[in-house]
């Protein structure tokens, strides 16, 4: 069995982050999201990697290499525009060859991981198997209506009025029956070549397809809310281990990790946060679901319920929270001046000014 792990796309909920790094290498607890599906899948057992890659490939190349950091041969496959899901298991058709394989998004997050899925599949063998969760906003995922014996028995790509709450999450299980259905669908609305439209062939065609519902956690990191809310579970995991240099000044409260390297001065940390290498925190606050990447500088600052990016730097600032700053970021005091608003404001407009 093989895993196809899609790293291409251009993430544009996460602007501006992304104009500058790959969506699927953003940090949660201090490690590329992408990083925790490839763990997921050597940890199911499958070691052949073919890794869809884009506009942004020399950078997921540099941070994941050949694979070997996680135990994976990983095979480079270029999809020059973000055509479809079914267009990428098309571009890997000859990576794929005849065998068995997951379809893993690179920005999804499975908590308790795929072990489970895969090996059920490999059992039962069924010619497709979907994963479904419930979901408040379904219009913005592959939505799945049910018949009352459970079957799937109708699939929607991203609907303005869905039919029901069940989103297709980002792992796909497939044997090489889908290609042929890949072969007969033509680009939806949306100019792409969707997965939903090849399943469904499949579902046409009278062929075992079926559906898992998640019972854990399970989060599409899309957004700025969505990877705060992954970071902050990931955190809830974490074990205290401060191997960094901590002065008897400072307090550390809960689960907190403090990697070799990083020096807290003057500070008190509450965990659940981690603070990468080379960092150092001095006369700071470090709130509770914070992580703070490698060579950052928080100097005489409150931060908490944030991701903060490798070489980052706060000075004098208070208070920062529910924020995703990116890397070399500088965030200082600014002075202050004279009160003055200059407005343009449209027809209709009501403004209020506490100032």
């Amino acid at each position: 069995m093989k895993a196809l792990v899609l790293s291409g796309g251009s993430g544009t909920r996460l602007r501006p982050i992304t104009h500058t790094s790959a969506k699927q290498l953003v940090p949660v607890a201090n490690k590329p999201i992408l990083f925790y599906g490839l763990e997921a899948i050597a940890a199911a057992g499958i070691t052949e990697v073919g890794m869809i890659v884009g506009q942004t490939e020399p950078e997921i190349r540099q941070a994941v290499g050949d694979g070997a950091d996680f135990g994976l041969k990983v095979t480079y496959l270029r999809q020059d525009s973000p055509l479809g899901l079914a267009h990428a298991v098309a571009i890997a058709r000859d990576f794929l060859a005849d065998d068995d394989f997951v379809m893993y998004l690179g920005d999804n997050f499975v908590f308790d991981g795929i072990t489970e899925l895969v090996d059920d599949f490999r059992q039962e063998r069924p010619d497709a198997r979907i994963l479904l969760t419930k979901v408040s906003d379904p219009s913005s995922f592959g939505v799945a209506t049910l018949d009352e014996e459970g079957r799937i028995c109708a699939l929607e790509e991203k609907p303005e009025h869905p039919k029901s709450d069940l989103a297709i999450a980002g792992v796909y299980l497939f044997t090489p029956a889908v290609h042929d259905a890949v072969a007969a669908i033509k680009p939806s609305w949306r100019g792409e070549l969707e997965i939903t439209d090849a399943i469904k062939v499949l579902i046409d065609e009278g062929r075992d397809v079926r559906s898992t519902m998640i019972t854990g956690y399970w989060k599409d990191t899309g957004n700025v809310p969505d990877m705060l809310e992954v970071n902050c579970t990931l955190l809830e995991r974490l074990e205290t281990r401060i191997e960094g240099d901590v002065d008897d000044t400072s307090e550390i409260v809960g689960r907190v990790r403090i990697d070799e390297g990083a020096r807290v001065r003057g500070s008190r940390i509450v965990g659940p946060a981690t603070i990468g290498a080379g960092t150092v925190v001095e006369n700071s606050y470090v709130g509770p679901s914070t992580s703070i990447a490698e060579n950052c500088s928080i100097l005489n600052s409150e931060i908490e319920f944030s991701i903060v990016m490798r070489d980052a730097s706060f000075d004098g600032i208070r208070r920062v929270e529910g924020s995703l700053v990116g890397r070399h970021v500088q965030v200082s005091y600014a002075p202050r001046v004279p009160a003055t608003h200059r407005l343009v404001i449209g027809d209709h407009g009501k403004v209020q000014i506490t100032s």
